[in-house]
C-alpha cells in the first residue's frame, strides 16, 4: 500500500519575507558601500551614489519576482517545485526516492523564524528541492510528512525519536581551532625570523607576515567556531542526525545506509589532547555544503572528540567489529623510510581498515559491501622489492582504502579475497534489506511501502515509525 499526501491541497507561496533573507545580505551590503561613500569615508565623496542604489533596488525586484513565480504544493505522492520567471522550472519530487530533508537557518531567517527545507533525492547530488524560506513550524511539519509518506506510513505520523549520542563542547572547539591556527603560527614566525636575519628589510616583511597571520589565523577560527558550534550527533531511524552553527544552523540528515567510508583524523597538534575529527563520504551527496573537505561528497561526523565518541560513531555508520591490523614487511623501509612505521591495515568478513599518515594521521574504515573495485598496483620500485599495493575503491571521487606497501604474493592474495569478500557481502546487504512479505491473510498495510529499491531501504526505518 502507498500512502498518500491525501488530497491535491493546491498551490501555494513561499513565506513574504523570503526575499529579504534571499537577498538580504547583499542589499545590505550595498546599502553600506553607499553610506561610506557618502561620508567620505570611501573614495572623496563626490561620486553620486544614485547607481549603487538602482543596484540595491535591482536586487529587491529581483527577489520579489522570484517570490511571485515560485510556488510549491504536495499532490498525490510528489511534491511539486515550480519557479522561474522567462526560463520555466517545474520539479516532480517522488517521496519514494527521498533520501533526506534538512533544514537550514540563515542568520537572517533565524531572525524572522523562517527556515530552509533541502529535500535530496537517491542517485542525484545536492539538494534536489529547495524551498526558500517557510515559518519553521511549517518546515518542521511538512518534513515529518515527507519522512513519513515516503516510508509508507500515515502523514500525520511523528518523526522517529532521536538518540543524542555526541555533544561537542564550545570550549573544546575553540581550543581545537586556535591549537590549528597555532601551527600555521609556528611556520609563519620561522619563516618571518629567517627573513629577519637576512637583512632589516627582512625584519619588515616578518611583521608584515605576522599581521597577516593574525588577521587570517583570526577568519580561520571564527569561521571554524560559528559554522561547527553546538555540534551535536544523535542517532535516529531515518539515519544519523547532525546539528550544528552559530548565527545561521543547519539540520541535516545523513541516511546510513549511503556512507561509504569513514576517516578519522589526527593532527599532531590534537594528539597530546587525545583529539580526533571524523569525517564521512556520502554517495552522491556534494550540494550545497562543500566546505567540509577538498571533495564534494565528504561530511563532518564529529567537529572534535576523544577516542570514545569516536568509536560510538564509527559503529553507527560502518558496524560493529575492530580487525586485527598488520604492518608492511620490513623490506618495505626502503620503499618509505619516513611513513613504513606509521602503515598499518586489516580487513574481516565485514571492514577494512586502513592506517597512513606521521604529521597528520589518517585511519580510513571501508564497509566491504561498498566497494566499487580492488586494484593490485605495483611501481618499478615495488617490483624491484618485491612490493605492492591493493586500492579498495568506493563510489566518490578519491574515496576508499589503501594496503600500502604489502608483499608482492600477500598483495595478490588479498586482491581476490576482498573481492570475493565484497561479493559476499553486497549479498547479505541486499538480503538484509529485503522487507518482510505480510502473511496470508494479512492486513494490506504492513507489506512494503512501495515496492521495489525505495521500500527496501526504507525498511529499517519503518519500525522505528511505528516505535515512535
Amino acid at each position: 500500500m502507498t500512502v498518500r499526501f491525501g488530497p491535491d491541497e493546491g498551490w501555494r507561496r513561499l513565506h513574504p519575507l523570503s526575499p529579504l533573507v534571499r537577498f538580504g545580505r547583499g542589499v545590505l551590503a550595498v546599502l553600506t558601500l553607499v553610506g561610506l561613500s557618502a561620508s567620505g569615508a570611501i573614495g572623496d565623496g563626490s561620486v553620486s551614489p544614485w547607481y549603487e542604489l538602482a543596484i540595491a533596488a535591482v536586487a529587491a525586484v529581483a527577489a520579489v519576482i522570484n517570490w511571485l513565480v515560485t510556488r510549491w504544493k504536495v499532490d498525490g505522492v510528489t511534491l511539486r517545485i515550480e519557479t522561474g520567471l522567462l526560463r520555466r522550472d517545474s520539479r516532480q519530487l517522488p517521496v519514494a526516492r527521498i533520501q533526506a530533508v534538512d533544514l537550514v537557518r540563515p542568520f537572517f531567517a533565524r531572525m524572522l523564524g523562517l527556515a530552509e527545507l533541502r529535500v535530496r533525492l537517491a542517485g542525484h547530488n545536492g539538494a534536489d528541492g529547495r524551498l526558500a524560506y517557510l515559518t519553521e513550524p511549517a518546515a518542521l511539519a511538512l518534513r515529518a510528512r515527507l519522512l513519513a509518506a515516503h516510508h509508507g506510513l500515515d502523514p500525520a505520523t511523528p518523526e522517529p525519536s532521536e538518540q543524542i549520542m555526541v555533544t561537542v563542547p564550545a570550549g573544546r572547539l575553540i581550543g581545537s581551532a586556535m591549537v590549528h591556527a597555532l601551527g600555521l603560527a609556528v611556520v609563519v614566525v620561522a619563516a618571518g625570523a629567517g627573513l629577519a636575519l637576512v637583512s632589516p628589510a627582512g625584519l619588515v616583511a616578518a611583521a608584515g607576515s605576522l599581521v597577516w597571520w593574525l588577521v587570517l589565523s583570526a577568519s580561520l577560527v571564527w569561521q571554524r567556531v560559528s559554522s561547527q558550534y553546538g555540534f551535536t550527533v544523535a542517532a535516529s531511524g531515518d539515519g544519523v542526525r547532525i546539528r550544528r552553527g552559530l548565527l545561521g544552523t543547519v539540520a541535516e540528515t545523513i541516511p546510513v545506509a549511503r556512507i561509504q567510508a569513514v576517516r578519522m583524523i589526527e593532527p599532531l597538534l590534537w594528539r597530546p589532547f587525545g583529539w580526533r575529527r571524523l569525517e564521512v563520504d556520502v554517495a552522491g551527496h556534494p550540494g550545497h555544503d562543500r566546505g567540509e573537505g577538498p571533495e564534494s561528497g565528504r561530511k563532518a561526523l564529529l567537529a572534535v572528540g576523544g577516542w570514545d565518541d569516536a568509536r560510538s560513531l564509527i559503529r553507527v555508520a560502518v558496524g560493529r567489529g575492530e580487525p586485527v591490523l598488520t604492518r608492511p614487511p620490513r623490506r618495505a623501509r626502503w620503499k618509505a623510510p619516513v611513513r613504513y612505521h606509521y602503515l598499518a591495515a586489516g580487513h574481516n568478513e565485514a571492514i577494512a581498515v586502513t592506517v597512513t599518515g606521521r604529521l597528520r594521521r589518517l585511519t580510513t574504515w571501508v564497509p566491504l559491501a561498498k566497494a566499487q573495485s580492488v586494484r593490485f598496483v605495483q611501481g618499478p620500485v615495488q617490483r624491484r622489492l618485491g612490493l605492492a599495493t591493493v586500492h579498495l575503491d568506493v563510489a566518490g571521487r578519491h574515496v576508499g582504502a589503501e594496503f600500502a606497501e604489502r608483499g608482492a604474493g600477500e598483495a595478490r592474495r588479498l586482491a581476490g579475497e576482498l573481492a570475493a569478500l565484497g561479493r559476499t557481502a553486497r549479498r547479505r546487504a541486499a538480503l538484509a534489506a529485503v522487507p518482510p512479505q505480510p502473511p496470508p491473510g494479512g492486513e494490506p498495510g504492513d507489506g512494503p511501502a512501495g515496492g521495489g529499491q525505495a521500500a527496501s531501504v526504507a525498511s529499517p526505518v519503518n519500525a522505528a515509525h511505528r516505535r515512535a
